[in-house]
């Protein structure tokens, strides 16, 4: 990814909604908005082994491991504009557990892409199972679309939740239960 290629574009953006780019304020923008760009989706740019780096240990634990309310930022891959919200994430181990800070990593980096809610929880699901071969997977996503919110509907306090829940959370509804039941309260 060129910054100064991204630079560029965002100067003609600027210029075509009919703004003045040797104006004060926006004399250095168009470089600005290229790092910004580059870090809100830095996702694309890492993977699972490197985000987790090693951090996967043996452990006898079988009793449910859950992280509630991690923060995520992302951009809607239809406009653009921010989603935020907050994500749960529940597993059952079978021999591996993951380094705690590693749950919330995988959720930077998936959220640190263009992308819809519903293959975010998706993703994060997917992407903790794959690492620890748990005997179930559990996500939630709640969040706030500003795509929702500045333009269209403008629905200020419209929240959209998801979830995802493999092996263990889909098949046995106690399972299940208990984990909607930890990240509720």
């Amino acid at each position: 990814m060129d910054p100064d290629k991204l630079a560029r574009c965002y100067a003609k953006i600027i210029a075509e909604i009919g703004e003045d780019l040797d104006r004060d304020g926006l004399k250095n923008t168009p470089l600005r908005a290229a790092s910004a760009i580059r870090y809100l989706t830095r996702g694309y740019r890492q993977s699972l082994d490197e985000v987790v780096n090693n951090a996967v240990f043996e452990s006898d634990n079988d009793e449910m491991v859950v992280v509630k309310d991690i923060e995520l930022y992302s951009l809607c891959e239809h406009h653009l504009l921010p989603f935020v919200g907050k994500c749960h994430v529940g597993y059952v181990p079978t021999g591996k557990v993951i380094g705690l800070s590693k749950i919330a990593r995988i959720v930077d980096m998936f959220a640190r892409r263009l992308q819809i809610q519903e293959s975010l929880t998706h993703q994060i699901a997917n992407g903790v199972m794959s690492m620890i071969d748990a005997a179930g997977v559990g996500v939630v996503i709640e969040a706030k679309h500003l795509c929702m919110m500045m333009r269209g509907v403008e629905k200020q306090n419209s929240v959209m939740k998801t979830s995802m829940m493999l092996g263990s959370f889909r098949d046995n509804e106690r399972t299940r239960a208990e984990f909607l039941g930890l990240i509720s309260g």
